[in-house]
């Protein structure tokens, strides 16, 4: 894919400059994800959100496609995306159907859909990563570094429309979701960190861990860390009917 730089710097300052939030966020972030397709030419592109415990959420797709690659590493914690996220840097795959040591979940469920070579781009306000930008091809592709930068570029414009949407007061319900992961992504690092060190786990592995113990108790992944981090131990499983149980000593 050649990348056409004054045609990418136009697309750039076009939807920087946009001032139609006032529509409603979702519906800006889709014009976002539309042009990007018609721009750089992939087959698909999306975007997700973290919500409250932290895992990002399916916000908005080109397609059918994007979607499900969206909902599949939501509900497996893999991928480029998840991991995008997590580590707050590009991840790219070639192919994912080639990626089943890897993702074997994602490459699994993904396998009936055209979505091939993937690219997740982490979207950031203030330096902290809220959610990822993901674009797609629905055949194998070596993303090279042209590319790479270009849409890293492109992610941008997200984290200018999110910004400007929670400074206008139009983000809607995921101005808390947003927000939440800000206020507390310091907390949730020091949790995975924790993790990390105690367990010999990498950071994805640690994460996942830490989430899986948020849901499980009904419990916002910033208390769980904070949890974790008091008394070095998750919080225990929430019993039928009741609150959830404090760790034991």
């Amino acid at each position: 894919m050649g990348i056409d730089t004054s045609a990418l710097t136009a697309s750039l300052h076009k939807l920087a400059t946009d001032r139609s939030a006032e529509d409603g966020v979702v519906p800006t972030l889709r014009r976002v994800i539309d042009a990007c397709v018609d721009l750089f030419g992939v087959s698909g592109s999306g975007i997700m959100l973290a919500d409250e415990h932290n895992v990002t959420r399916y916000v908005t797709a080109t397609d059918g496609a994007g979607r499900v690659l969206e909902t599949v590493e939501s509900e497996s914690g893999q991928g480029p995306c998840t991991e995008a996220f997590i580590n707050n840097q590009l991840v790219a795959t070639t192919d994912l159907l080639a990626e089943v040591e890897r993702w074997p979940q994602l490459a699994a469920a993904i396998a009936p859909f055209p979505v091939r070579a993937v690219l997740g781009i982490p979207i950031r306000i203030g330096g902290v990563p809220v959610g990822t930008m993901d674009v797609f091809y629905d055949h194998a592709h070596e993303w090279d570094e042209s590319e790479q930068v270009a849409l890293t570029r492109y992610g941008d414009v997200v984290e200018t429309t999110l910004t400007a949407a929670l400074q206008a007061h139009t983000a809607g319900q995921l101005a808390g979701q947003l927000q939440y992961a800000l206020d507390y992504r310091v907390i949730i690092e020091r949790g995975v960190g924790y993790l990390m060190a105690r367990d010999g786990i990498d950071e994805v592995t640690a994460f996942n861990r830490l989430r899986r113990a948020s849901r499980s108790t009904r419990t916002k992944i910033g208390r769980s860390a904070e949890i974790l981090l008091s008394t070095g131990r998750l919080p225990d499983a929430q019993p039928p009917g009741g609150s959830v149980v404090p760790p034991s000593a």
